[in-house]
């Protein structure tokens, strides 16, 4: 018999919003992402269950106790082909990193991705979030030069592109 999750993993909610929007404002200064150019300022951190209402559009929360402690996304890749898509917005509080929940949500993220009909899956993030592109690189995503689409994160300088079509490596 297997011991239960240390968490529950499910979609976000409209009551969800303002806990989602206090751990991004809270974990992204944290590793100095709070600048112009960062995600911290995206309008959506606000309203994160309205935006990812969107067609082809999904978001996941990981709860413990009934507190949220973090989550993750995915939306189609502005300005980019419509077969690629974007890992959005994941992020967690200390307490919720070292208990599988990056890999937990890092899979339904990209089974969800697969299944509104994405082949690629696109991130960036930022040079000394090293547990997370640890856990990007353990999920199959490969580092890229540069860019791509139009995110108007110009803050980050690390890039990933995943192939969908692959199962995800554990």
């Amino acid at each position: 018999m297997t011991a239960p999750a240390p968490f529950l993993l499910r979609q976000i909610r409209p009551d969800d919003d303002a806990d989602i929007a206090t751990i991004i404002r809270t974990v992204m200064p944290e590793f100095g992402a709070d600048g112009a150019g960062f995600a911290i300022h995206d309008p959506e951190v606000n309203w994160m269950s309205r935006a990812y209402a969107a067609p082809r559009h999904a978001y996941f929360v990981i709860e413990r106790d009934g507190r949220v402690l973090g989550g993750a996304g995915v939306a189609p890749l502005t300005g980019a082909d419509t077969t690629i898509c974007e890992l959005r917005k994941m992020y967690f509080l200390p307490e919720a990193r070292g208990m599988g929940a990056g890999t937990a949500i890092m899979a339904r993220c990209l089974d969800a991705a697969r299944g509104l009909g994405f082949r690629q899956c696109y991130l960036e993030t930022l040079t000394g979030m090293d547990a997370a592109q640890r856990l990007y690189e353990r999920s199959g995503f490969l580092r890229i030069d540069g860019p791509l689409g139009a995110t108007g994160h110009g803050g980050c300088n690390t890039f990933y592109l995943r192939d969908l079509r692959q199962g995800i490596q554990r």
